[in-house]
């Protein structure tokens, strides 16, 4: 090969070798070429070096950093070139504005440095059109949406669409901007402001705009009519106004005037608003000096004096947020500022004094509260609270985009009108914290009184919310007794058994419970002793969730629980496993004496509660076999089975089959067998759901006793009927001194129970056999010898044969008995063909005579009196 060829070869190979090792290494050098001309301390990268495609190439992303921190953050992008237009699609953007203040300062404009021209910066850009999918900025991320920048031959223009904010901004060749539309929506809510207008743009880019006039809508649910903003200049006057649709008074009216002569500056004079829609209107004026800004209008100078003005029933308010003179700046901002006043809402007034700073980057701020920031409020919450004090320190509290930092605390001193006086505190700590991020950890306590139940309470607890993550780690909340009525619970305390966590991002919900009482005690002398409520929540979070636990105490139960709460109804069944009667011994007064020695039971329920539909509920007891010594006697073969259900507030007793009481034998004052009653139907009753008590009946006295079918609301008497009760039984237990009888009656008392005058009408009692009645000797003689008269007649009761007797029985409804007997019979050791007829009347008050339980003396002194005077009889 000739020494021209290799010459002309290493002229053509290295020049193409260099080429393809440059494009092969783009990511390395093309960074650094960059960063002549990007700002110091900042950074260009590429994820890879371009590929080719047609008509351009493409890239899979690009990074922009402000020293450590990603500023703007490229995804895939295609460039290409096609009809005489350069075309950037991209298919995202993230710009995280708070790299801002990693940029470090930056050399100001000098007035030697040439100001741009709008007109020269349009002439020199090429015809273009970018296309951005998803820009999304932070801490704005709600507000994200597509993006696309054309330029054309006849100016800029700029169209976003997100679901939250939508709009197209254009600048045509005479300078003029156009806000053709803008349309932006407030994040969980349905307020919307709409903008639209014009600016005169200036030649150049350090120069205000000489005019401009901008319209805007404000639709917000707080105000039933919407907000037009009117925002026009000329020159170096201008006006601000925020207006309700067809009203003449504005809730916004700031006059503005702009000076540039010697120094930048804006200044507001005796600016106006007011707020007439809160529960009472606030008002006040506004002053705002604005100064010293640069040419690209990045930093300035700011005063202010904003107050408000407030009128409650405490009297009137003024509170002033004073900005002392500070700068406002792009990257970096410094302002202190103080809230000093009081301000009046209704009956509640809340006291001020906040001072504090603010820094950094103005689009996201640093406030911070300094020594001495504090918030008070007084006055009574509702008709029944009333606030002593409420005391919300806020020194040392940091306030960024990114949450709170820095104490929190609280301290509530209050009352109730019927509840008594409690006080509450809150210490804790928040790491930039806010709703499911960042990290807050509290400590709670208080203590208080509560007359109405006789009770000192006091609570503690700790917990923490760290990002999505709330965990309540210690609770406990009791009262040293509790006195309701007839019944004190002694030491009740609620505890968290095991940690709450609430994972909201994961939806994860559990927690332990447990509800002790030490001993339950009733005024009849009845006591339950130390009882205990365990409980499990799993879920999902407090408004959905599913629980479980059991109750029970020294003897009773456990009683098993469980059910779910979907955040409108609470549902839950309960299951109480056969157990011995005996534990409910503790429950009974000592003083009746009553000793239960034998028996089972068990029950089951069903139960829900919600608001709409308040309580309902079913299920069933049943007791077994159940055996108690009573005072004076025995109760045996006690069977009882009980269904019910409860809805709008009305039980529905035994809706399958009717509520059944048994009872085998009871023996006190009367010994009584085969006890029966059954019960169905509904409570509160009324025509339409009536209550029946039905079979009852019991065998007593070597007779029978029932009673009819009874019928609530009654329309028809029920009928309380006697079959062959034998009177010996009946005279032997009631123990009459002067005389006895024997021999079986039948009978029958028709019962009112809501008779304007009855309780017993048409009643009668008759034999349905022989009667004898014998009357004792002394008591005869001792008649006689009062009146001899009578003596005469009283000899032939002394021993009687009846085979005739009927007694009618009335009783009003104020217990005046009334008893009318026809006694027809003969004395066998007189003369047993001579017929003896006894009328007797009687009234007495039958609620003094069941007291007594002496009916036997009762007649005997009635029988004396009558017989100790003439009275007219037939022999």
């Amino acid at each position: 090969m000739g020494k021209r060829v290799k010459v002309a070869l290493i002229i053509i190979i290295v020049p193409i070798a260099l080429a393809i090792s440059l494009w092969l290494t783009i990511p390395k050098w093309l960074p650094g070429i960059a960063s002549i001309w990007l700002p110091e301390g900042t950074k260009l990268s590429l994820n890879e070096r371009p590929h080719f495609i047609k008509r351009g190439i493409s890239l899979s992303g690009i990074q922009f950093r402000a020293g450590d921190c990603l500023l703007a953050n490229a995804g895939p992008l295609s460039l290409t070139y096609q009809q005489r237009q350069w075309n950037l699609q991209g298919d995202s953007l993230d710009i995280d504005t708070h790299c801002l203040e990693s940029l470090p300062p930056q050399p100001q404009a000098t007035d030697s440095d040439i100001p741009l021209s709008i007109a020269d910066i349009q002439n020199q850009l090429p015809l273009f059109n970018i296309t951005l999918d998803k820009l999304r900025i932070t801490p704005w991320e709600s507000y994200q949406g597509r993006a696309v920048v054309t330029n054309s031959a006849e100016g800029q223009r700029l169209a976003f669409q997100g679901d939250l904010v939508s709009g197209i901004v254009s600048l045509n060749n005479q300078q003029m901007l156009t806000l053709e539309s803008l349309k932006l929506q407030i994040p969980d809510s349905d307020d919307v402001i709409q903008l639209n207008g014009d600016v005169k743009v200036p030649v150049s880019l350090d120069e205000i705009p000489e005019q401009g006039d901008i319209h805007g809508e404000f639709v917000t649910s707080y105000v039933e009519k919407p907000l037009l903003m009117k925002l026009n200049w000329q020159q170096k006057k201008g006006h601000l106004t925020i207006t309700p649709e067809g009203e003449e008074q504005s809730l916004l009216d700031v006059p503005w005037e702009l000076s540039i002569a010697e120094k930048r500056l804006l200044v507001v004079e005796q600016g106006q608003w007011r707020w007439p829609y809160a529960s009472q209107p606030f008002n006040g004026g506004v002053r705002l000096t604005l100064s010293d800004w640069s040419s690209d209008y990045s930093e300035a100078t700011i005063e202010a004096r904003l107050n408000v003005v407030t009128q409650g029933d405490s009297g009137k308010g003024n509170a002033v947020l004073t900005v002392n003179p500070g700068k406002i700046g792009m990257t970096d901002s410094n302002l202190s500022f103080q809230f000093t006043g009081k301000v009046n809402h209704d009956e509640i007034s809340l006291y001020a004094t906040i001072p504090g700073t603010l820094n950094g980057t103005i689009l996201n701020p640093t406030l911070d509260m300094m020594s001495g920031a504090l918030l008070r409020a007084t006055g009574p919450v509702t008709p029944d609270i009333y606030l002593n004090e409420a005391r919300f320190p806020l020194a040392g509290i940091k306030l960024t985009d990114q949450g709170i930092s820095g104490p929190l605390q609280t301290i509530i001193n209050a009352s109730h009108r019927y509840w008594g006086k409690y006080k509450l505190h809150l210490d804790g700590r928040a790491r930039h914290f806010w709703l499911d991020q960042g990290h807050w950890e509290w400590n709670f306590w208080g203590n208080g009184d509560m007359p109405p139940l006789k009770a000192k309470w006091d609570m503690s607890g700790r917990g923490e919310w760290n990002d999505s993550l709330i965990n309540l780690q210690s609770l406990s909340t009791g009262f040293n007794q509790i006195v309701y009525g007839q019944l004190t619970i002694d030491k009740p305390r609620l505890i968290l058994s095991s940690p709450l966590n609430w994972q909201r991002e994961e939806g994860v919900y559990q927690a332990g419970w447990q509800l002790q009482a030490q001993k339950t005690s009733f005024e009849n002398g009845g006591y339950l002793p130390k009882s205990t409520l365990n409980i499990h929540f799993d879920g999902k979070d407090p408004a959905n969730f599913q629980w479980t636990g059991d109750l029970s105490t020294d003897k009773i139960g456990p009683i098993t629980i469980r059910g779910r709460w979907d955040g409108q109804r609470i549902r839950g069944e309960a299951w109480w496993p056969e157990q011995s009667l005996q534990v409910f011994q503790t429950l009974l007064s000592p003083e009746l004496g009553f000793k239960i020695r034998s028996g089972k039971l068990y029950a089951q329920a069903a139960f829900s509660a919600s608001e709409e539909q308040g309580i309902e509920a079913g299920g069933h007891w049943v007791v077994k076999d159940g055996g108690m010594w009573l005072k004076d006697g025995d109760l045996d073969g006690l069977d009882f089975v009980m269904s019910y259900r409860l809805k709008d507030h009305i039980w529905q007793l035994g809706p399958t089959s009717p509520v059944k009481l048994r009872i085998k034998k009871l023996t006190n004052l009367f010994e009584m067998e085969n006890i029966s009653a059954d019960l169905q139907g509904h409570y509160p009753y009324d025509s339409r759901r009536p209550l029946r008590l039905s079979n009852v009946g019991v065998d007593i006295m070597k007779g029978h006793i029932s009673l009819t079918e009874l019928k609530l609301p009654q329309k028809e008497p029920v009928t309380l009927k006697v079959k062959g009760v034998d009177l010996s039984e009946l005279f032997t237990i009631l123990k009459p001194k002067q005389f006895s009888m024997s021999g079986k009656v039948d009978g029958e008392l028709p019962l009112y129970l809501d008779h304007p005058e009855w309780l017993v009408r048409g009643g009668w009692i008759e034999n349905s056999g022989p009667l004898t009645l014998r009357l004792d000797k002394d008591f005869v003689q001792a008649i006689s010898d009062d009146n001899m008269y009578t003596g005469d007649i009283i000899s032939w009761l002394g021993y009687m044969e009846i085979h005739r007797s009927r007694t009618d029985i009335n009783v009003s409804n104020l217990g005046l008995l009334s008893m009318d007997a026809q006694i027809t019979g003969f004395n066998p050791t007189k003369m047993a063909d001579k017929l003896v007829v006894l009328n007797y009347h009687h009234e007495e008050d039958i609620f003094q005579l069941w007291r007594s339980l002496r009916f036997g003396d009762i007649l005997q002194d009635d029988l004396q009196q009558m017989l100790s005077s003439p009275r007219e009889s037939k022999q």
